[in-house]
């Protein structure tokens, strides 16, 4: 497994698109985050969650697919490719089901921070100005950011031993210290 340089070196090898790399970084963060809540491996958990997508904008039909030969060629964890197929449960003909905390975590984690993205982009105050109640009201709106696959979050969730209040609430505190950078470059 790579380190946190090696890491981004590959994923920015692989990934140009401004958002998917901050999506890369805020997922790295919040898994990092579940990590140490959960007394986990970090850099597993970071790791997993930074390159999960690291396939997607040059395979968006094919994601994970060809992101799983990789890491199994790079000979990644068996842990960290199953979370990377079974967060596409659902999707590009994947039929795997999350069944580790790992994979759970990653599953709950991807999607909403999408749509905290979503919210931040229209209100751009930083992450540890964001209320929950704001990211839950969002969440309950199927027209926002429409894309988000609500049941898969909430399945995770619940998969977490967590409510969802817990879930956005432990998110929004592991990117509090996170800067969007896309947001900043666009209001300069």
């Amino acid at each position: 497994m790579p380190n946190r340089s090696d890491a981004r070196t590959l994923l920015t090898a692989h990934v140009h698109d401004a958002y998917q790399q901050f999506h890369a970084t805020m997922i790295g963060a919040v898994m990092a985050g579940y990590a140490a809540t959960f007394g986990e491996d970090v850099e597993l958990f970071w790791t997993t969650g930074y390159l999960h997508d690291i396939d997607y904008e040059q395979h968006p039909n094919e994601h994970p697919g060809p992101s799983l030969e990789w890491f199994t060629e790079w000979e990644y964890p068996t842990e960290l490719i199953h979370a990377v197929e079974a967060h596409a449960d659902g999707f590009n003909g994947f039929t795997t089901k999350p069944e580790t905390l790992l994979a759970r975590t990653l599953l709950a984690c991807d999607e909403i921070c999408g749509l905290i993205y979503a919210y931040q982009k229209l209100n751009p105050i930083p992450f540890s100005d964001i209320k929950v109640s704001s990211i839950k009201k969002r969440f309950n709106e199927p027209k926002f950011a429409p894309g988000i696959n609500r049941e898969h979050i909430q399945k995770a969730v619940e998969g977490l031993g967590i409510t969802l209040d817990e879930h956005i609430t432990n998110i929004l505190s592991f990117l509090a210290g996170l800067e969007n950078p896309l947001l900043t470059s666009a209001h300069e």
